[in-house]
């Protein structure tokens, strides 16, 4: 057995797999050690993938070569767009999972993806010789060496889980908590703090009445992840349901809050604003009389479903004495309580943009050690944490994404330059080029890059080019074709529109809010040989990537104006070598935060809070710009 590597990743979830993945199939002989190999990408939480913002990074993970999108897709239980009654910049993909079917196929990807080999242990100690990774020990008192290691540890650095008043010390139920490398790495000058999520409870789907709660189906049309049409679920679709709290569960809580961990002092950590407990819930908005829950299916045959929005850390029959007074949970049985989970993290601003840490060369973290929360978070830093710890050891570039190239960008130039204060979770707000980073055109944005990298396949590479070369010969049909008054008009008033007053091109024509290209093809037989030429199995999407493309063209137009005028800024690079304490002229504040964190470029200064424009004037005075 070989014992040593190119990139150790430690710890198997999200992050860790897709590191892994990618690191060995850019050329890195790469090692995985996990805890438990049955328990691969475990959805701790709740079992979908996507949702608001976290979708758009699913595609981008998938555009790049990484393998969410595949893995989520072959897994699916129900597929839903989110947003679809805003513009197309705030669609979001979200994915009800096959909890089990998940792990399956993600150990599927591992164990035939060449060059990657798995190691079931604990990490306990990271060999570090001269501020440079060298290797890691694990439990079982193996030493493994390599050039990069990649810590994606999740929420097991010094777990521990609360239910009431009882604690349990674990990164998972039933699973050991991991200990020792956060304390060395505190040892060598590393900021650790402490952070905390939740779960929800786990009910038995059998024991709900239906009849008292809310249907929601999934969507049936063409939209999936992957941009790889030949990926989809075989699986059997299954509803969700939606359920509401009253009066009743809000009395039981209230009166359970005492031995709430949350508000004993049993908890100091901190936890996340935008994802709340349920007893957070109450406390924060007191006045709403009710709050909505959904019933999600934990698989395709399984009886265990999952309570979303009833996250908690109240003791065991509060929880289940509460949702009991829910009509349609009069009679329901519970598989497990909900749990709070406090967990070790680092100040991310002890990264690189990179995700390699500034203190200790070649050593890179990945995922909620990076206080973030979120699958798909998790999934995206670990996606370049391995592609740039492969480049490392080749001796190449590092692989940095830019705030108006992906929310992936987004969220490690915000990690790397803001820091956090509570556990970070992707929103649309967050990215102010969003209208660029939509969800359907993250192929256009990423494969060329990630085939360049080595990452994204020629099918994939040859599948986005055929895409592309389809929406623009559709556009440039649309900008070139004239519609005339007779091959239009009858049409017009048959479905209740307005006729034209004299021809126009049919690019105007398709601005018009009410219209769309499927539709127009009912009218105008060119266009509707055209679409009929397009592979039938990409058809729809790409005439929705077309038809975003014509109506919100001016949009789009002035948001890549704005962003070329801001990444002037990010080639304006900082020396190393700058003393920021030294320079007088700018704000103490200015001078303590660019020193702690160091910005590469003046673009990335711009965006640390407390730092005024007056001081980048200053920098960029001092650097002869």
């Amino acid at each position: 057995m070989n014992y040593s590597y190119d990139v150790i990743v430690i710890g198997a979830g999200h992050a860790g797999c897709e590191a892994a993945c990618a690191a060995a199939r850019l050329g890195s002989s790469t090692l995985l050690i996990t805890m438990d190999m049955n328990k691969i990408a475990q959805m701790s939480c709740n079992p979908a993938v996507g949702g608001i913002a976290k979708g758009q990074i699913v595609r981008e993970i998938d555009a790049l070569g990484g393998q969410m999108g595949i893995v989520a897709d072959r897994s699916s239980i129900q597929f839903r767009m989110l947003n679809r009654s805003k513009g197309p910049a705030m669609w979001s993909p979200r994915s009800q999972s096959d909890r089990s079917r998940f792990i399956q196929n993600w150990r599927e990807v591992l164990d035939n993806t060449p060059n990657l080999y798995l190691w079931q242990d604990s990490a306990t100690e990271l060999i570090i010789d001269g501020g440079v990774v060298k290797g890691v020990k694990t439990a079982f008192g193996v030493e493994f060496h390599a050039k990069a290691v990649v810590l994606t540890a999740g929420t097991f650095l010094n777990g521990l889980m609360h239910v009431g008043r009882v604690q349990v010390k674990g990164g998972r139920v039933a699973e050991p908590p991991s200990h020792g490398i956060t304390e060395q790495l505190v040892s060598l000058g590393f900021t650790a703090d402490r952070m905390k999520t939740g779960t929800p409870v786990s009910i038995d789907a059998r024991t709900a009445d239906y009849s008292l709660a809310t249907r929601q189906d999934g969507d049936t049309d063409f939209h999936h992840f992957s941009y790889l049409p030949s990926v989809k679920s075989t699986l059997k679709q299954r509803s969700c349901w939606i359920v509401y709290t009253n009066s009743e569960v809000h009395t039981i809580l209230r009166d359970g809050l005492p031995d709430s961990p949350l508000y004993n002092g049993q908890i100091q950590s901190i936890g996340p604003r935008y994802c709340p407990s349920i007893e957070t819930k109450l406390v924060t908005f007191p006045d709403k009389d009710m709050h909505q829950l959904f019933l999600e299916p934990e698989g395709e045959n399984t009886n265990e479903m999952y309570v979303n929005g009833f996250s908690s850390s109240m003791p065991w029959k509060v929880q289940i004495d509460a949702l009991r007074q829910i009509p349609a949970l009069r009679n329901v049985h519970v598989y497990r309580p909900g749990y709070a989970i406090e967990y070790d993290f680092f100040d991310p601003t002890q990264l690189r943009h990179n995700l390699e840490t500034k203190l200790v060369k070649n050593l890179f973290f990945a995922g909620q050690v990076n206080g973030t929360t979120g699958y798909e978070e998790a999934a995206g830093q670990g996606l370049i944490a391995g592609i740039n710890a492969h480049q490392n050891v080749a001796g190449k570039e590092p692989f940095v994404l830019g705030r108006d190239q992906a929310y992936i960008g987004v969220l490690i130039d915000d990690l790397v330059t803001k820091g956090v204060d509570e556990p970070y979770r992707m929103f649309t707000s967050r990215a102010e080029h969003r209208i660029l980073l939509r969800q359907d055109d993250a192929d256009f944005r990423l494969t060329p890059l990630g085939y360049a990298l080595g990452l994204a396949t020629d099918e994939r590479y040859r599948l986005m080019c055929e895409k592309r070369e389809s929406v623009e010969a559709l556009v440039d049909f649309a900008r070139s074709y004239s519609v005339k008054l007779a091959d239009i008009n009858q049409w017009m008033e048959n479905n209740g529109f307005e006729p034209l007053h004299q021809g126009m091109k049919l690019y105007d024509l398709i601005l018009r809010p009410q219209l769309g290209i499927l539709q127009l093809s009912e009218a105008i037989e060119p266009l509707r040989a055209m679409i009929e030429s397009f592979d039938p199995q990409r058809r729809e999407e790409i005439l929705e990537s077309a038809e975003i493309k014509i109506k919100y063209s001016g949009y789009i137009e002035r948001e890549r104006q704005i962003a070329e005028k801001i990444q002037r800024l990010e080639h304006v690079r900082i020396g190393d070598n700058i003393d920021f304490m030294e320079i007088s002229q700018i704000s103490t504040e200015a001078r303590q935060k660019l020193q702690k964190i160091r910005p590469q470029t003046i673009g990335q200064a711009s965006r640390i809070p407390g730092i005024s424009p007056s001081d980048i004037n200053i920098l960029l005075l001092l650097l002869g710009r």
